[in-house]
């Protein structure tokens, strides 16, 4: 059996250049000795220089990943040297998991190519995964809580055609015009992929700045929230912001919607 195959990761963000013993160099040569001390065989060094560690959008960890069939184990100084982002970390573990690739953390004595390892890796996923849930669950509870009492917009997704001011939906009025005629045009026999079409040639973006599609012209002309009326699981609330749309004509779209 021939040696194990070892990719190095270093990084080092502007702000870690400023301190000592973070400079690229100091960790290559540490790690470098620590394949030597293992007989592993180094297939590949992958260095970003200047990078955060909180996304992934870096030249080095995209090339570390496109190479994986490459090497066996990726070894790093330690843990926040690949990711400062818990999520972005364990969604690596798991890809690598899946192509039966090593993870070892020199520092931190971690090697998921041991028993002792896997199972360290185990309790930091499920500590993870709990921390993730209870997260959900403290969101939840807020978000139906807002809703079980004033039945206000919940912060987050402003929909297209409303501002958020002081925990309140205002119109919007350049937005509002697009609404409405999203809604003339569903009447007029225009299909949703028609109203996209049109109003990309026109030049019109979404409230994110991006292209406009199908699924979000249905979007909005199922959402009740254009007539007024805010609707959050079993908790619904009438006339509680300014509507963009009257009833009639919001049932008019709900009933072609129903019917095709």
């Amino acid at each position: 059996m021939g040696k194990k195959k070892a990719a190095l990761y270093t990084r080092v963000s502007t702000e870690d250049q400023a301190k000592e013993g973070f400079s690229l160099d100091a960790q290559l040569e540490k790690l470098r000795a620590y394949c030597t001390a293992r007989d592993w065989k180094i297939i590949g060094e992958y260095v970003d220089d200047g990078y955060s560690g909180r996304n992934t959008r870096r030249p080095a960890y995209k090339k570390l990943l496109e190479d994986i069939r490459k090497w066996d184990m990726l070894l790093v100084i330690k843990m926040d040297r690949i990711h400062r982002n818990s999520k972005n970390f364990m969604l690596m573990m798991e890809n690598l998991k899946k192509v039966n690739k090593e993870f070892v953390s020199m520092t931190e004595s971690l090697d998921t190519s041991t028993a002792m390892g896997r199972f360290v890796m185990d309790i930091i996923q499920r500590i993870a995964q709990l921390e993730s849930e209870q997260i959900g669950e403290r969101v939840y509870d807020g978000m139906a809580q807002k809703a079980r009492t004033n039945g206000g917009a919940l912060g987050f997704n402003i929909p297209y055609g409303y501002n958020y001011v002081n925990n309140e939906l205002i119109i919007n009025k350049n937005e509002s015009t697009v609404v409405k005629k999203i809604f003339d045009l569903y009447l007029d026999g225009k299909s949703m992929y028609g109203i996209a079409e049109y109003l990309n040639d026109t030049k019109i973006p979404t409230k994110k700045k991006k292209i406009w599609r199908s699924q979000t012209i249905s979007k909005i002309l199922k959402n009740p929230l254009y007539c007024g009326t805010f609707h959050w699981d079993e908790y619904k609330h009438e006339k509680v912001h300014p509507a963009i749309i009257n009833e009639k004509i919001f049932n008019k779209c709900k009933n072609k919607i129903k019917n095709k």
